[in-house]
């Protein structure tokens, strides 16, 4: 079957509401490991991760950082308005904008839209032990909520103001409210690049003894950054996968990274489906630039059907990484910073990733089509072993490890 045409509804399954992980275990790499090979399945402790990875191996990780975006702001109406930060507008660099002084810009959700017609939300708040007032203005736009933030000291980034204000907003099948213990458990160990809205929860597993048993395998470590947009939690309303919009989101990858996967005949084991998605993008990137080496980092945006599209030329993934590292030659950067928006189901062809680490994700998502054009369509008898055998799901549940 064509990929376009994929009913949602094949990719469907009983997920009872207690399966569902609402707190992480205390001790992280003690969670439980699927592990799935060559069609056979069984599993293991998380901390045993490194022994079934072939030694001198090249693993990549996703080393966003998950932002407090979600401000309220309390109406002298009594009205309670949500603002939920999507991506930077001005400026547009994640990098500057946690910079910022004094104002910036941001597409948003706004919750309880309807009682914010017009004028300027303020809430009083303390940074640094001054109090601040804080003011948020609405712009509706044909792309969403444009909302400007402005406060009075200048000597107050826009980092700081979030760290005072802003909650960490936890996955919305959770059912819950955020607690304090989330700042620390919905990071990664090795995060480090803000921007995301939702962890990339394959890498929850892991701790520092997990990543140093790695090293001593002699298992070489790359990270990319993948802001993780809200997105990721948009179900799939269409019968068919074609009528569904896949979200855009923003990738950072070094130049050493694009070396390493040269030394490493790019073939990779991906932490989680946000370094996949990244990792694949980066091919049809090289592609682009092979048919226009003059490609602006916006033209290298990776649309949602492209890899289904007919390329002409076709290239080697080595050949379509070093037109990449190329590129950033050409135009003396260090790094490619642009966008992916790939939708990966069944039909498509991996060309980087060879073996996944990734969480058990929910019926009927876009990571479920990933995970089952990963593993040649045998998903379901993934899922009903991790069903059978009392393995916990979604972002604080248990892990797998699919090599197919």
């Amino acid at each position: 079957m064509e990929t376009k045409h994929i009913r949602i509804a094949d990719y469907n399954y009983a997920l009872p509401e207690e399966r569902i992980a609402k707190f992480p275990l205390s001790r992280r790499d003690t969670s439980k490991l699927l592990v799935y090979k060559h069609g056979e399945v069984g599993e293991d402790v998380f901390s045993n991760l490194p022994s079934y990875l072939p030694e001198g191996a090249l693993m990549v990780f996703n080393n966003t950082r998950v932002i407090q975006a979600r401000i309220h702001f309390r109406k002298e109406t009594g009205a309670l308005i949500e603002v939920f930060l999507l991506e930077p507008l001005v400026p547009r660099d994640y990098e500057q904008m946690f910079q910022m002084r004094g104002e910036c810009t941001w597409r948003c959700m706004v919750g309880n839209l309807k009682k914010w017609k017009e004028g300027t939300l303020c809430r009083k708040i303390v940074v640094k032990g001054q109090e601040l007032a804080f003011y948020a203005t609405r712009e509706h736009t044909e792309q969403g909520e444009d909302i400007h933030f402005a406060w009075q000291d200048d000597s107050v980034s826009f980092a700081e103001i979030l760290e005072a204000v802003g909650e960490l907003p936890i996955p919305p099948y959770l059912n819950r409210d955020t607690q304090e213990s989330d700042k620390t458990t919905y990071q990664t160990v090795y995060s480090k690049i803000k921007g995301s809205v939702a962890a990339p929860t394959a890498g929850l597993h892991f701790t520092d003894e997990v990543l140093e048993a790695l090293s001593a395998r002699g298992i070489d470590r790359e990270e990319l950054t993948l802001h993780v947009g809200a997105g990721t939690f948009k179900p799939v309303k269409s019968e068919e996968i074609e009528a569904h919009e896949m979200h855009t989101e923003y990738i950072c990858v070094r130049r050493q990274t694009l070396e390493k996967l040269l030394k490493h005949d790019c073939r990779v084991i991906a932490v989680g489906t946000t370094s996949v998605r990244t990792l694949e993008s980066l091919y049809y990137m090289g592609v682009k630039l092979r048919r226009n080496p003059d490609a602006t980092e916006a033209e290298l945006h990776v649309n949602q059907w492209e890899p289904y599209e007919a390329h002409s030329p076709m290239l080697s993934p080595r050949e379509a990484i070093s037109e990449v590292l190329a590129w950033l030659d050409r135009n003396h950067l260090s790094a490619l910073h642009s966008s992916t928006q790939i939708i990966i189901a069944p039909g498509y062809d991996y060309k980087l990733v060879k073996m996944l680490v990734t969480n058990f994700h929910q019926p009927q998502s876009t990571l479920l089509l990933l995970v089952s054009a990963f593993v040649h369509g045998d998903w379901r008898r993934i899922y009903d072993y991790a069903l059978a055998h009392g393995f916990r799901f979604l972002s604080y549940g248990d892990s797998s490890l699919l090599i197919p």
